[in-house]
């Protein structure tokens, strides 16, 4: 089974390293992660001159990556070999190259570690190579995060920076960013570097240094949309129409849309406890109630309705077989029919 790559972190800040990884998945983060902590920190700086070789993946045929980990280590007592964009390696996955990796995985030189950060994909698991690395390498599948369970990563890596945040705090940056890990540990350390001390991060911190606004964005207006506050979704799409750059209109529309296809779900998932309401959806068990009160707002009728609103929309911001309207006309319009 292939190992957690937080059990891999792990290991490594222990200084327990492997002669090979094979970091795999569609979640780039992890694999980031791993390859530059060993990168960094697997030999001391004065050997890396010689000891340490990074490679691209459509640049290096497997016989020269595995030329280089077959090399002996220069007054040293191991080297490191690391093969970025792995997934670009000419013909891997194909029987003669997967073959090539076979062999030097049944007999890896011991003072070298070779790194394979093989990104946006997963080897077929069917295969003779994806059996062997996870029998004798380390085998890591760096999955993406559900969204359900994107607010308790936030919590648990925003500990590990020092700091802490609430649930609802890092629900706020988990619906307004989305599961893309990279941008939104980026944008948490643009956040992060202004603090020395251990701080307890607020939404008003959030406000100030990402420039999300913790009262006017997707998730309150959704909100307001489920529970039928006509006033608040007013309030926020002027709030939007004041600050178009930060708020464009296609990813608002793609976030109503989300919604409404989870309540839609909702709707089919009658009778299921909120615990499974929650998992099939893929929303916090926190925000269960609100979905309660939304169905009741919205029969599926109502739900059905609202997509064809969305799709028409949608074609209205893009001009396309319909007349083209001014972005601000469209999102008013768009939330008045739905909520009307």
């Amino acid at each position: 089974m292939p190992s957690k790559p937080e059990d891999v972190i792990k290991d490594l800040k222990a200084g327990k390293y492997a002669p090979i990884y094979f970091l795999q998945g569609e979640e780039p983060h992890f694999i980031d992660v791993i390859s530059d902590f060993i990168e960094k920190n697997a030999i001391a700086e004065h050997e890396k001159g010689f000891n340490q070789t990074i490679m691209y993946g459509k640049d290096a045929p497997m016989t020269a990556i595995l030329g280089n980990a077959r090399r002996f280590p220069m007054m040293a007592d191991r080297q490191v070999v690391i093969v970025k964009e792995a997934q670009n390696i000419w013909g891997i996955g194909r029987e003669e190259i997967d073959t090539l990796l076979i062999n030097y995985i049944q007999n890896p030189l011991p003072s070298t570690i070779l790194v394979f950060a093989f990104k946006y994909k997963n080897l077929d698991g069917r295969k003779a190579l994806a059996k062997e690395l996870d029998k004798k390498a380390i085998l890591v599948k760096s999955d993406k995060i559900p969204e359900y369970k994107l607010a308790p990563w936030i919590e648990g890596y925003i500990q590990s920076q020092g700091h802490k945040i609430d649930n609802r705090t890092a629900v706020l940056l988990a619906e307004s960013i989305g599961n893309n890990l990279e941008v939104m540990t980026n944008e948490i350390g643009k956040m992060l570097i202004n603090f020395t001390e251990s701080t307890q991060i607020t939404a008003d911190h959030i406000h100030k240094y990402i420039g999300i606004n913790k009262d006017y964005n997707n998730f309150e207006l959704t909100k307001a949309i489920g529970v039928k506050d006509v006033l608040k979704a007013n309030k926020i799409i002027h709030y939007f129409l004041q600050n178009p750059k930060a708020n464009p209109l296609i990813p608002t529309i793609i976030v109503i849309y989300n919604y409404f296809s989870k309540l839609a779900l909702y709707h089919d998932l009658k009778g299921a406890t909120d615990a499974d309401l929650a998992r099939k959806l893929a929303v916090n068990p926190f925000f269960i109630k609100e979905y309660h009160i939304a169905a009741k707002n919205y029969n599926l009728g109502k739900v059905i309705e609202a997509f064809a609103f969305i799709k028409e929309a949608d074609l209205r911001s893009k001009g396309v077989n319909i007349s083209k309207m001014d972005e601000s006309l469209i999102l008013k319009e768009l939330i008045f029919k739905i909520m009307h």
